[in-house]
């Protein structure tokens, strides 16, 4: 009864802090012209490519995911761009206002799920994906659970996708970073792969101004001031 309660408590901290991203101040900040939203949106997307291309392989045509935590449904329409068919793609989320936003701009074959990871079938994706997922997930055992979750709707052979954040910024309380150590722990998985990426935001957009050329040579030359990270784990068959 406790962990149900600590789980219920921790969903409506997250509804809350969710609700307040879609409007004001940081909504202004993560708007899609900004020229660090673009920079960070064609880094992850390069990164991404070259991630699932050599995991998944090049047709995504056959592959099934599951996105937990879909938000809006931009990841899944990207990978309709790049060949996969929508009937094989579901977005979970926790919130239905997102959802409702997520089905008019995305292919009408695209299931959506409102609710916790569990209540999917076991071994029915190929991918199960988490972006910015773990993160706001403060209790060890609330992370610990979604994983499982995640690793369960996992096919054997299937690869589990997590981006997330580095570091802890201490002016957001409704995040912890996301150590490469704990998810090793989670995932039992034979193959793994890790990369960082993206400046810290405060850093992109004070370079914001400058030529994409200075952003790229320090992202290069500065790893530590790459605030996420993108893991890929295979389950064994």
């Amino acid at each position: 009864m406790d962990a149900q309660l600590d789980h219920n408590n921790d969903q409506e901290r997250i509804a809350k802090v969710v609700g307040g991203w879609h409007g004001g101040a940081a909504l202004a900040r993560t708007a899609w012209h900004r020229p660090d939203v673009v920079y960070q949106h064609a880094m992850r997307t390069r990164v991404l490519s070259r991630v699932l291309a050599s995991t998944l392989g090049t047709d995504l045509g056959k592959v099934r995911v599951v996105d937990v935590g879909c938000g809006t449904g931009g990841f899944l329409r990207q990978l309709i761009d790049w060949g996969a068919t929508p009937a094989n793609l579901t977005g979970t989320d926790l919130q239905q206002d997102r959802l409702e936003l997520a089905r008019p701009r995305s292919a009408p074959d695209v299931h959506w799920h409102c609710g916790p990871v569990n209540a999917l079938p076991a071994a029915s994706a190929d991918l199960v994906s988490a972006q910015t997922v773990i993160s706001p997930l403060l209790d060890p055992e609330l992370r610990q659970r979604l994983a499982a979750d995640m690793w369960r709707v996992l096919k054997p052979g299937g690869w589990c996708l997590v981006v997330d954040f580095r570091y802890t910024n201490p002016r957001n309380p409704h995040a912890r970073k996301v150590t490469r150590d704990e998810l090793d722990g989670y995932w039992p998985g034979h193959r793994r792969q890790y990369q960082t990426l993206l400046l810290a935001p405060p850093v992109g957009r004070a370079l914001a101004g400058l030529p994409v050329l200075v952003t790229e040579v320090l992202a290069a030359l500065a790893p530590p001031l790459r605030s996420h990270f993108v893991y890929m784990v295979q389950k064994e068959r």
